[in-house]
């Protein structure tokens, strides 16, 4: 049986691909549309999906979309009586509604069927499809569960009890009420106003003192067993004219904030404007009284389960500060996180929804690695960069039949300083280039992250970059804290979602990816799930003494490069000294000793 999941009309939109319960294929629409977190209906994503999983539409059996209007309608008409929204907020919600109720012509394009041809179409509600993205997948026979995010079907917070194929909703909160939106809301007062913003937020906390933390907690009181409400004063986005699309392209949020968030904190930051410590210590304030809140959730949700095993889910659950703290700040002892928690990811929740939900199947697949993408056979490089170079004379490119001789070259030069693109195998599924469309560069350098910045990635230079490390040196470089808080080994994270101190006495080893409050946000490279990547580490590693490489996305203010022309193209637009693109390295400014006389396949 093949099932199709697809997240559409929200941010993030995404599909995914089943066969008998195995995930075939994931894809986010951005990397095709060149759009980060584009909106709308995700059409490429759908194709290469199947192309991918190698059948065509009329093979897919059951189609499930993250979406259902008619969830929760009593909470929905409750609101709208006792708090009275604008007209203007009702339209506008209840044609996001429509077009998802109408989502056939969509997918019939998406398909190349007729609407009389469509598989049956199964809504499955938008936190229960977080909360299956996260347990369904994961390596727990039974688990607690929970969706944390900004809003999905009129919920913004959910948690269940996972056991073997099923689970059972313990708990929920309504909206207008998310942590999601008072992180959001604070994000667009300091002066960030995209959509997805919020990690810059999370990455000038460090910087800052908690001087705000009073205030900023009187905008979210506390109740009991995981409840909280906004004080909505503050907030326009449950009552207002508030602009909110998600139709096509890049989404947007209106101002979710009210003038008295101004009265509270001092005026709005204006975008692009200087940054002061009192924006730091802002920041700083907003991240300790989120991750307070977080854990008053998660603490409520293992009263009511008694679980010490954990599943996160919902575009809160990509703090990844907040995450490498749930096992210090409460009792869970694990913790599963997949790469794709936020909307992206309910596309793959929709899918295991119906198999096992619907079908009552049972489950036999484990997400251990993010590898679910495209992929290409090896490209021809030299035609590439002649067709896209202004002068393809400016550049060397060497063809390696050996493997292990390629790992040598580039292990070489980044020990010896230089930026590389790394462009291998299938891409990651998820927000984080996590070893096969990323950017590389020697960990041991104080200046590589200004050096990036500077010459690749033009981004804010408070924003950290993220060690890949070997599995098996995880707990020689990072701190970690066991069930009773004392000091233990972090616990290993294939996929970049977690953030640990790192070990003091390792600091001044990898400066460029230790964060100013001596953290980082660590990639955990098993040989079992990304042979090739762990073997340039190592590599590395024997070159240098240090099992640790500097691992950014390989973009450039676009979304992740999906394809060999992408890559190319962004090494020739930016001053990164080498690309490796499957097996072909190219450099610029060739020296004679970068010619390898053992392969003929050179330029």
């Amino acid at each position: 049986m093949h099932i199709l999941g697809i997240n559409a009309y929200h941010g993030d939109v995404s599909a995914v691909l089943l066969k008998d319960g195995d995930l075939v294929a994931a894809l986010e629409e951005e990397r095709f549309r060149r759009i980060k977190h584009v909106a709308g209906f995700p059409t490429n994503a759908i194709r290469r999906c199947l192309d991918v999983g190698g059948i065509d539409a009329a093979d897919v059996d059951h189609v499930a979309i993250s979406r259902d209007p008619s969830a929760h309608f009593g909470k929905k008409v409750q609101f709208v009586l006792t708090e009275r929204p604008s007209l203007k907020l009702v339209w506008e919600r209840a044609m996001s509604s429509r077009k998802v109720t109408n989502v056939e012509d969509d997918l019939a394009d998406a398909l190349g069927l007729s609407q009389r041809q469509l598989p049956p179409l199964h809504n499955v509600e938008h936190h229960p499809a977080h909360l299956a993205s996260a347990f369904f997948v994961s390596p727990y026979e039974e688990a607690a569960v929970c969706a944390l995010d900004a809003m999905g079907d009129f919920v913004s917070t959910s948690w269940a009890m996972g056991r073997d194929n099923h689970m059972e909703t313990l708990g929920r909160v309504y909206y207008p009420h998310s942590l999601g939106l008072l992180y959001t809301a604070i994000t667009q007062y300091l002066g960030f106003p995209y959509y997805g913003d919020e990690y810059k937020v999370m990455g000038l906390a460090p910087y800052g003192e908690p001087t705000y933390t009073d205030e900023i907690r009187e905008l979210l009181p506390l109740g009991e067993e995981g409840q909280f409400e906004l004080e909505l004063d503050y907030f326009r986005h449950w009552q207002e004219d508030y602009d909110m699309d998600w139709e096509e392209g890049r989404p947007s949020f209106g101002t979710i904030y009210t003038p008295q968030l101004e009265d509270l904190l001092g005026p709005e930051r204006a975008p692009e404007s200087e940054l002061t410590q009192r924006h730091k210590d802002i920041a700083h304030s907003l991240q300790a009284v989120h991750e307070e809140n977080a854990f008053h959730v998660l603490r409520a949700v293992h009263d009511q389960t008694g679980a010490d095993r954990l599943c996160l889910a919902g575009g809160v659950a990509m703090n990844s500060v907040a995450n490498g703290k749930v096992r210090a700040n409460t009792p869970f002892e694990e913790v599963y996180i997949q790469p794709a928690a936020a909307d992206n990811g309910t596309a793959l929740g929709a899918a295991y929804h119906v198999w096992h939900e619907t079908f009552d199947e049972p489950r036999s697949f484990v997400m251990n690695h993010a590898l679910w993408g495209t992929a290409y056979e090896e490209p021809s490089v030299p035609t590439l960069l002649t067709e896209q170079a202004d002068d393809a004379s400016a550049y060397q490119w060497t063809t390696y039949d050996d493997f292990d001789r390629l790992c040598e070259r580039t292990a070489g030069l980044l020990a010896d300083g230089k930026v590389v693109g790394w462009f291998r195998g299938r891409m990651e599924w998820g927000a984080r280039a996590l070893g096969n469309r990323s950017i590389l560069a020697d960990p041991g350098r104080a200046d590589a992250r200004d050096l990036i910045n500077n010459r690749v990635k033009y981004r804010e230079e408070f924003r950290p970059f993220a060690p890949s490390i070997l599995e098996e040196a995880v707990d020689e470089y990072f701190e970690g804290y066991a069930e009773n808080g004392d000091e233990g080994g972090a616990a290993p994270d294939p996929f970049m979602q977690q953030v640990y101190p790192v070990r003091e006495e390792k600091r001044d080893e990898i400066p460029a990816v230790t964060h100013v409050d001596g953290t980082g946000r660590l990639q955990a490279v098993g040989k079992d799930r990304n042979p090739a990547y762990h073997q340039l580490i190592s590599t590395f590693a024997e070159k240098t003494g240090t099992p640790v490489v500097l691992n950014t996305s390989f973009n450039e203010n676009e979304p992740i490069v999906e394809s060999p022309e992408q890559a190319l193209a962004c090494f020739l637009r930016t001053d990164m000294d080498a690309v490796v693109i499957e097996d072909t390295l190219v450099r610029r400014q060739p020296a004679p000793d970068a010619v390898d006389p053992e392969n003929p396949a050179q330029g």
